[in-house]
């Protein structure tokens, strides 16, 4: 199954979350000298346009990042995110919409690696297309990274941020995120582990941050944001989480100011949540 393609959805109030939780993992390991990797399972395109393709046709990011594009009262960590979204679009203009991996790059210095994978054929090859030239700074393959990142673990700095956000188009990635976290923490028990989900009515979407506590880490984050109540129907995403195994010291704080202010702004028709919990294992 090989039809999503996030271009449809970049931008939209899950990618604020992702991306903003994103910026301060990769700047609290950017604060040791010694270098680390970015290892992406589901790099996708890398970079999306907004104002042509598939982002126009649900126009999602004018409920994420355009609500947040000139305000000037964004709590630190959101500015710094949104301030990394303009330097992609010099010209002021809210054209293009980082992925992932250039927000990543965006970020990483020149002893940092980079490692991306991308299963769609379409979306990797423009992923390729969009990292060209950084040598072997940034390696992608066209592959599964399930699969691929055992043979990453542990990586020789060893530090690194794992991303991992699939589709969930096939119920079996709820899974297989278990699977590959619980496989990754016995090669590289230390390493940042974040994990993005959908908010959905199904059973897997609902189970799966209780699976994930359940792992043997020595610390946990998990967030999520709602923008309205789940639908009537059962059907559609009415909001995303983050779940993040060692995550620094520093984050529970930097989301007790970000997540009101997003319910406040992305919320819709006042039926906007968020949830927020941590824990610290002797």
């Amino acid at each position: 199954m090989l039809s999503y393609r996030h271009a449809f959805h970049a931008g939209n109030h899950a990618d604020v979350l992702k991306h903003c939780i994103e910026v301060q993992l990769l700047r609290y390991l950017a604060q040791k000298d010694k270098p680390f990797w970015y290892i992406d399972t589901h790099a996708g395109a890398g970079c999306y346009s907004l104002d042509s393709g598939y982002a126009m046709q649900n126009a999602e990011y004018q409920s994420g990042i355009a609500r947040l594009w000139e305000r000037d009262d964004l709590p630190a960590p959101l500015a710094e995110y949104v301030e990394l979204v303009k330097r992609i679009n010099p010209d002021g203009q809210m054209k293009l919409y980082p992925g992932s991996p250039l927000i990543a790059l965006e970020l990483l210095r020149e002893q940092d690696r980079m490692r991306l994978f991308e299963l769609h054929p379409t979306d990797s090859e423009i992923l390729q297309q969009n990292f060209a030239g950084h040598g072997t700074q940034v390696l992608m393959q066209t592959a599964d990274g399930f699969g691929a990142l055992k043979a990453l673990l542990p990586p020789p700095p060893r530090r690194a941020l794992v991303l991992i956000d699939p589709p969930y188009e096939d119920k079996q990635d709820y899974q297989r995120v278990v699977s590959v976290l619980r496989e990754g923490l016995k090669r590289f028990s230390t390493g940042v582990y974040a994990v993005w989900y959908p908010q959905l009515q199904r059973a897997e979407a609902r189970q799966l941050p209780e699976q994930l506590k359940k792992l043997p880490v020595k610390s946990w984050l998990h967030v999520a944001l709602s923008v309205q109540a789940p639908g009537a129907d059962g059907f559609g995403m009415h909001g995303s989480g983050m779940f993040i195994l060692n995550p620094p010291w520093t984050l529970h704080a930097e989301l007790q100011q970000v997540m009101p202010y997003l319910v406040k702004v992305l919320g819709r028709n006042g039926e906007g949540s968020f949830v927020l919990e941590h824990e610290e294992n002797a």
